[in-house]
């Protein structure tokens, strides 16, 4: 099953009297499952293609489809929702409120659920933790958290809604190696239990946790290949 479908995505900035074309003509596709990285240099494209997926800004032209639903004709509000209903985002600052327990940080977007599909929020938060790990620490604040398990709480906000799909952004930027793949195991564990995983990253040993890379360079795919040296990420 399709779950990202899109066709000669472009995106054009205007900047004074220059244009800038960040996209140009980007066709690509995401089965259910798959977990696919994006790469490219600053300037290629990544975080532009990015915005787009994530449903965070329209594309100039082409069509888009997230799970079977044109984006391109959504409104501003109909956008936002389809965003809280089939993206999990998981970003390289963590993005957590530093004020609020790991259990609440995850709680959070149940709170802008206008369709309440989540019938017991509290039992869901619970759960998300558990699945990666920090079922027993989700009393504790961000800072009384290491850097991996402040990403750890991250991932399990992106999962509380089940989304469709989750986006991560550079996700290890700010980790050392060994966090890094600890990161990675918890990605690749959602992977192989059926969760669709997209990871924007520069970095070619984390590319290589994925089970395809999609490369751009100056807002063209270049690359579109299965990872054949795929690194597998242990606890």
């Amino acid at each position: 099953m399709t779950i990202i479908d899109v066709h000669e995505i472009r995106k054009t900035y205007t900047m004074g009297d220059v244009e800038v074309q960040a996209l140009r003509g980007v066709s690509m596709n995401v089965q259910q499952g798959e977990f696919v990285a994006i790469m490219g240099a600053s300037g290629s494209g990544k975080s532009t293609l990015m915005n787009i997926l994530g449903c965070l800004d329209y594309s100039s032209e082409g069509e888009y489809h997230l799970d079977g639903v044109c984006v391109n004709t959504l409104n501003k509000r109909k956008l936002a929702d389809i965003r809280n209903q089939k993206i999990g985002f998981v970003f390289q600052g963590f993005n957590l409120l530093s004020r609020t327990s790991a259990f609440e940080n995850v709680e959070l977007p149940l709170l802008y659920d206008r369709r309440h599909r989540i019938k017991n929020p509290r039992k869901k938060a619970t759960e998300a933790l558990e699945r990666v790990g920090l079922g027993e620490r989700m009393h504790h604040h961000p800072g009384q958290l290491s850097g991996g398990q402040q990403q750890r709480v991250a991932i399990a906000r992106a999962l509380v809604n089940d989304p469709t799909i989750i986006l991560a952004d550079e996700p290890t930027g700010n980790l050392d190696t060994a966090t890094s793949q600890d990161v990675m195991s918890v990605f690749q564990d959602l992977n192989e239990h059926g969760i669709t995983v997209l990871l924007i990253t520069h970095e070619h040993d984390i590319a290589e946790y994925a089970k395809r890379t999609v490369e751009l360079r100056d807002g063209q795919i270049q690359r579109d290949e299965p990872v054949t040296s795929r690194r597998i990420a242990k606890e």
